[in-house]
C-alpha cells in the first residue's frame, strides 16, 4: 500500500503541491502590494496548508476552536511533532496570524520572500540590538487581532517526545501582556518526522486550549511555562 501512495504521491501530488505552491507565493505577492496585507497574507496560504494535508492523504481535525475569540491577539504555543505541524496549523487554526521564524528560512527563494511580504516575524539572535529589534517588529504586527504561533520547543522532536520549551515565546506575552494558547499537535510524528523526507497518510488531532493569563514577570514565567506544558501533553496520545 505505501508503495501505491509513494507513486501517486510523486506522479499526482508533488506536481500538483509544486505549482500550487508557486501560485499561491504568486497571488501573495501581488495581493499584499495591492490590497489588505493581514487578508492576504492568510487566507490565500491557509487554503495552500489545507491543499497540502488533502492531497498528502493526511486529515486533520480540530477540536477546541470555541475556546479562542477571533478579535482578540494569543500568543499561541504548540508542540513541534514533524513538516505537517506547519499545514496544520495554518491551515485549520482558523485565527489570523504571523509566525514567529528562524532568520535563515529568509533566504529560501520564492517562499522566504513570500513569507516576509505575508508579515510573518523572522528572529535575530545576533545581538541584543537585533534582539530588541525583532521584540519592535512583533509588537507592530501584533494589532487588532493579530496573533503569533510559536514552537517553543525551538525545533521538530526526534523521538516523538516534547523536548524543553525555550522562554522567547513567554517573554513576548509578558512584554505585550497577551494570553498564552497552548496547542497540541498528535499525529504529525507519524505522518512525517523530522528523521523522514517523505510523508505517509495519516490523521492529525489539533487541540486548542483554554487561554492561560501570560506571566505577570519573570518569576511567574516558569510556572506559566510548565502549565502550557502539561496543557499540551494532556492531548498526546502516543
Amino acid at each position: 500500500m505505501l508503495a501505491l501512495y509513494y507513486l501517486y504521491f510523486f506522479l499526482i501530488a508533488v506536481p500538483i503541491l509544486f505549482s500550487l505552491t508557486v501560485l499561491t507565493c504568486i497571488i501573495i505577492l501581488i495581493g499584499t502590494a495591492v490590497g489588505n496585507g493581514s487578508w492576504w497574507g492568510y487566507y490565500p496560504a491557509m487554503v495552500w496548508a489545507r491543499a497540502f494535508c488533502m492531497l498528502s492523504l493526511v486529515k486533520v481535525s480540530v477540536k477546541g476552536r470555541e475556546n479562542i475569540d477571533k478579535q482578540t491577539s494569543y500568543v499561541f504555543v504548540a508542540n513541534h511533532q514533524g513538516s505537517y505541524d506547519i499545514f496544520s496549523v495554518y491551515g485549520y487554526l482558523g485565527h489570523n496570524f504571523k509566525w514567529m521564524m528562524k532568520k535563515s528560512l529568509r533566504k529560501l527563494m520564492l517562499v522566504g520572500y513570500t513569507c516576509e511580504k505575508c508579515g510573518h516575524i523572522f528572529v535575530d539572535r545576533s545581538s541584543p540590538t537585533a534582539i530588541r529589534r525583532t521584540i519592535e517588529t512583533a509588537e507592530e504586527r501584533l494589532r487588532d487581532g493579530m496573533s503569533l504561533v510559536v514552537f517553543p520547543e525551538g525545533a521538530r522532536t526526534l523521538t516523538g517526545k516534547m523536548g524543553p520549551f525555550k522562554k522567547g515565546a513567554y517573554q513576548l506575552a509578558l512584554e505585550f501582556h497577551l494570553p498564552l494558547v497552548p496547542v497540541t499537535i498528535d499525529g504529525s510524528f507519524k505522518v512525517m518526522p523530522r528523521t523522514r523526507y517523505l510523508p505517509r497518510p495519516g490523521h492529525i488531532v489539533m487541540t486548542i486550549h483554554k487561554p492561560i493569563a501570560p506571566p505577570d514577570d519573570k518569576a511567574d514565567r516558569t510556572e506559566v511555562i510548565e502549565r502550557t506544558r502539561e496543557a499540551i501533553e494532556s492531548s498526546l496520545h502516543g
